[in-house]
């Protein structure tokens, strides 16, 4: 049976040469700065989850549906353009913003590209329509609670009162709905029925809001040749993850570590947090949300896509710190 490392690397391989047949050669500024993030790699979670989901719905079907598995992706790329430049981040996948390459206007516009092709390659796949079109609408809605996830966040820097329940919704929407889109968009195209598409979009919502909980984790306990980014990032900026919302529920206050720190003070404020028990806390409930998503495959005749897919939701509870 595949791995599930190696599966990650063949799909992403094989994804990295569509998108190199589409966008390897553009011309003009604003394709140039459409095409540049998605040719600095990455792993490919979403259009693998889109490939497994058509593929455990129906095998073999994922060979007709590689664009729609590229859209999810151009959709993921067009989000993190617009969340460079609402962040001022300077380096993403190890090479510069889009914004800090170009300029933000361009960089917005390069967003809009990828967000308008997405569309389009859903309907370039090769599927019934009826089916395309739920996909299209599904994709449209994913959208917008997207942009009104990343809202969320923003509102939440400006408030000391934001609750468990509050993070949740937001996570949902920010980071969970497009894995939900991934893996529903995949079984729609392939032919799923109702209940199975809902399953598969519940897999997706809840394994990727135990992706960005495990996310928040790593952001605290990696080093930063493990993460890419500066320990307690989120901490410092203040920034109302579960850690920092159970924090305050335990009467800990972290606003004096809203600032540069060691990494004697960032070891400190982990011991802290450890004895307090907020960390088993937090990687509790990451490790519910994976398992209310693998619970939702049971719908699935058993196959080794599902198995992978079940893979993947253990994965992203288990990148390592």
């Amino acid at each position: 049976m595949t791995t599930l490392e190696d599966y990650l690397e063949k799909n992403a391989e094989r994804i990295d040469k569509v998108i190199h047949r589409y966008f390897g050669d553009v011309h003009g500024d604003l394709f140039r700065a459409s095409a540049h993030l998605l040719l600095a790699g990455g792993k490919r979670l979403r259009p693998a989850v889109v490939i497994l989901a058509a593929d455990a719905v129906r095998k073999g079907s994922s060979d007709d549906l590689i664009p729609a598995a590229l859209a999810l992706e151009l959709t993921h790329n067009f989000t993190l353009i617009h969340d460079d430049i609402m962040d001022g981040d300077v380096v993403r996948r190890g090479v510069p913003t889009v914004h800090t390459v170009w300029d933000e206007p361009t960089a917005i516009l390069a967003g809009d590209v990828l967000y308008a092709k997405a569309f389009e390659f859903i309907c370039l796949s090769d599927a019934e329509n009826p089916a395309k079109i739920r996909a299209v609408k599904m994709l449209a809605r994913t959208c917008t609670d997207i942009c009104e996830g990343q809202s969320m966040d923003m509102a939440f820097e400006k408030r000391d009162d934001v609750s468990e329940l509050d993070y949740l919704e937001m996570v949902s929407k920010k980071t969970g709905v497009l894995y939900g889109a991934s893996a529903a968009i995949g079984g729609i195209l392939a032919g799923a029925n109702p209940v199975q598409a809902d399953a598969l979009y519940q897999f997706g919502v809840n394994s990727g809001v135990a992706f960005q909980i495990q996310d928040d984790l790593i952001d605290l306990l990696a080093s930063t040749e493990k993460s890419g980014k500066d320990r307690a990032s989120d901490i410092r900026e203040g920034k109302q993850t579960l850690i920092a919302i159970k924090a305050r529920e335990k009467g800990l206050d972290l606003a004096p570590y809203r600032r540069e720190l060691s990494g004697a003070e960032i070891d400190d404020l982990i011991s802290l947090l450890q004895n307090a028990g907020i960390i088993e806390e937090v990687r509790a409930v990451a490790v519910e949300r994976a398992v209310v998503a693998k619970q939702a495959l049971s719908v699935l005749q058993d196959s080794e896509e599902k198995q992978i897919l079940a893979e993947i939701a253990d994965y992203f509870i288990d990148r390592g710190y």
